[in-house]
């Protein structure tokens, strides 16, 4: 091997900082090409299979920007999480339709840019030792959802025979179905679970299953026939 090829051999391997152009060229929407990326890369792997050279060659980018914006593959994970979280709390706000609200989860659970399969990954693969800022965030959002659930209850909108943090579990796994059992989804319907017209009509199945088990009120299932005199 010649001198000049080990010369062009070490400077293809030789881990660099990103260069000033690269980091000034457009950053938000490098990030956001990395995250998509990186949502696509995890939902197929799961965190522990994903690889940080995989990311950056799906979202085209230098590896050493991950590095530089998130700080590793640690710090991107959580990156997703909280974009999730500020996703979830302006699609769905607190005041919205309940029988909406359920149809449009199970929507967004197989829409593989918003990364439903993530919530599967990490309860397969839980030890019961949270990353303690991703947990304190994921968990305030979750006490969050509980008080809203209890004031519908207060309200008269959901039945208050239920535990709220029950029924919220309830719903999040039943909204997640399609996407955490696609096997059995094609078993059932003889449709991917991804199709549109098998997640409308689990949506709307689904709305409906909720509306019974809270009284059966009309904004409940989108139009049931309502709670008797």
């Amino acid at each position: 091997m010649t001198s000049e090829k080990r010369a062009a051999d070490a400077r293809r391997t030789t881990r660099r900082a990103p260069a000033a152009h690269e980091r000034q060229r457009d950053p938000e929407r490098t990030k956001a090409l990395i995250l998509d990326a990186a949502t696509e890369e995890f939902s197929a792997k799961g965190f522990a299979g994903a690889r940080v050279a995989e990311i950056a060659a799906r979202a085209g980018v230098n590896q050493q920007l991950i590095t530089y914006y998130f700080d590793g593959k640690a710090g991107l994970y959580r990156e997703i999480g909280r974009r999730w979280r500020a996703y979830e709390s302006q699609a769905f706000p607190d005041g919205m339709d309940y029988a909406e609200m359920i149809k449009s989860y199970v929507r967004v659970s197989v829409d593989p840019r918003l990364g439903g399969r993530l919530l599967a990954w990490e309860g397969l693969a839980d030890t019961g030792e949270d990353d303690e800022e991703e947990a304190a965030e994921r968990n305030a959002r979750l006490r969050h959802e509980v008080a809203v659930i209890r004031e519908r209850q207060l309200a008269g909108e959901l039945d208050d025979r239920f535990d709220p943090a029950a029924l919220l579990l309830i719903t999040m796994s039943t909204a997640n179905a399609l996407t955490v059992y696609p096997q059995l989804a094609r078993g059932l319907f003889g449709a991917d679970a991804s199709s549109p017209e098998l997640v409308e009509h689990y949506a709307e199945q689904l709305a409906l299953l909720i509306g019974c088990l809270t009284g059966g009120g009309s904004g409940l299932a989108g139009g049931g026939s309502g709670q008797a005199d």
